[in-house]
């Protein structure tokens, strides 16, 4: 008799610790949402057929896509969150109306995504420049700012000289501005880094900076994009330093 009891109780709490599984876990129904795609990779490229028939612009491997054509638009708040880390993302009273005017034009554009995107642009940009790799640097910036960039690389050459950047992390990547003119597209994103640069004379003697030495720096960036075009990357257009 004695073991029907221990039978019996060792059945109740086998499905006792069932029950709070199943209540822990859950329980597949095969209609959960798949992991939200990661702001920094790179989107696939949208099919042939749909890109316009005069639009010859392609997707380039080596750009930093900014999340925005070819991906369905998130309910997220139009204003304020914080990005992983802890980092600020805003949209600024001051970009208000151009993000409404460019989510018009496309309405995939998410600022709060766009400002993430923009962050991993920022990141490749300074380390490319720092290193004088101007084969990453082009497909990232416009023409004219390439030529600036290009400019001050060549003008280390010629120094001998050797930057050393080392960027330490964000405070804040707030879109602190946006417009639509036709179908372009310019977002300002107001980064603010922490950073430690330096630069070296041919002898290795330090000839601006400090090592030990870490700097809050803020800058504004814009960036610009044809909304109409079936390339979805955007390019640095401006860059300059608040304060």
């Amino acid at each position: 008799m004695g073991n029907n009891y221990d039978i019996i109780l060792i059945g109740l709490v086998a499905v006792f610790l069932i029950l709070r599984l199943r209540s822990v876990l859950g329980k597949r129904t095969g209609n959960e949402r798949p992991p939200a795609r990661d702001p920094f990779t790179p989107p696939a490229p949208p099919p042939a057929s749909s890109r316009g028939g005069n639009d010859g612009a392609q997707g380039n491997d080596n750009v930093v896509p900014l999340p925005n054509a070819n991906q369905q638009p998130a309910p997220r708040p139009s204003n304020a969150t914080s990005g992983p880390g802890g980092i600020r993302a805003t949209v600024m009273p001051t970009a208000t109306a151009g993000v409404a005017a460019i989510r018009a034009a496309d309405p995939s554009f998410d600022p709060l995504g766009f400002a993430a995107g923009a962050r991993a642009a920022f990141t490749a940009i300074v380390e490319a420049f720092a290193r004088g790799d101007t084969g990453t640097l082009k497909p990232l910036l416009d023409s004219t700012t390439f030529a600036s960039f290009e400019a001050a690389i060549r003008g280390r050459i010629e120094r001998k000289e050797k930057a050393e950047g080392t960027l330490i992390g964000f405070e804040a990547s707030d879109v602190a501005a946006a417009e639509l003119q036709g179908s372009h597209a310019t977002v300002t994103v107001r980064f603010v880094s922490e950073q430690i640069n330096v630069v070296r004379n041919a002898e290795g003697m330090i000839v601006d900076g400090n090592p030990n030495e870490v700097q809050k720096v803020i800058d504004l960036w814009t960036f610009r994009r044809d909304t109409k075009s079936g390339d979805p990357n955007w390019q640095l257009i401006k860059t300059e330093s608040e304060g």
